[in-house]
């Protein structure tokens, strides 16, 4: 299905949570250069460089959100959820969400191979809509389009710990520096079985470095462990 209606570019309007006022913007970030090839009559503007464009404004969107969200991140750590926020992988998946990919305007050959799936399109088209987004209607419509797809996505992302190990990372320190393994202790339990809040406390060979506070022990402990990391750091 090719976006060549108003009726397919109201669907994906519909979807995305913006309507355009400039129409030929959104049908030129769905539009590949192999469709514009094949159409040389028309000379039809294709979305590379809205796509060059949409990535400098996920860019800064990303960066605002996270440095005014999470200022106890240090700038790896935020360059760890950035790198995460706009890797093809999540805008991939962000645009299969909102089958973006069956409104994409695709060359014979791109067609049947497969394009409206394959991921390096699906990411780009997602830069060249939000680009388009930001050309038509600012800066504000543009990052209402990028939190409402990323935002969940990167607070699941650091709730579950799934982006930084720092048990890791301080034992690697922990063993270059001292030659020993960090030991970590369960402090104490709180609450009811169902809701329980455990601290764990670390130490480098009998000597504390630092604790930290989960609904799981294996979430205290990376806590812990980014604290003495911090407190390694600041000594």
């Amino acid at each position: 299905m090719q976006v060549s209606s108003s009726e397919n570019i109201q669907h994906l309007e519909t979807k995305i949570g913006y309507k355009f006022k400039r129409k030929s913007l959104i049908k030129e970030a769905l539009t590949h250069k192999s469709f514009s090839k094949e159409n040389l009559i028309g000379l039809e503007p294709f979305n590379e460089r809205l796509e060059f464009f949409g990535d400098a404004v996920l860019d800064l969107v990303v960066c605002e959100y996270l440095f005014n969200v999470y200022p106890q991140y240090t700038e790896a750590e935020l360059s760890k959820i950035r790198a995460y926020a706009v890797q093809e992988t999540t805008l991939t998946d962000i645009a299969l969400g909102l089958n973006i990919g069956s409104h994409l305007r695709l060359g014979k050959g791109e067609e049947t191979s497969g394009g409206r799936k394959k991921s390096s399109l699906l990411a780009n088209a997602f830069e060249a809509i939000l680009a388009a987004i930001y050309i038509d209607g600012g800066l504000n419509r543009a990052k209402e389009f990028v939190l409402k797809n990323l935002e969940d996505r990167i607070k699941t992302l650091i709730a579950k710990n799934l982006l930084f190990d720092f048990k890791t990372s301080f034992q690697e320190v922990v063993q270059g520096e001292f030659k020993v393994l960090p030991r970590y202790k369960v402090h104490k339990e709180e609450g009811p079985e169902h809701m329980k809040i455990f601290e764990v406390e670390v130490f480098i060979k009998n000597n504390f470095y630092g604790a930290g506070r989960g609904k799981t022990k294996k979430e205290a402990a990376q806590r812990a462990a980014k604290a003495g990391l911090e407190k390694l750091k600041n000594a």
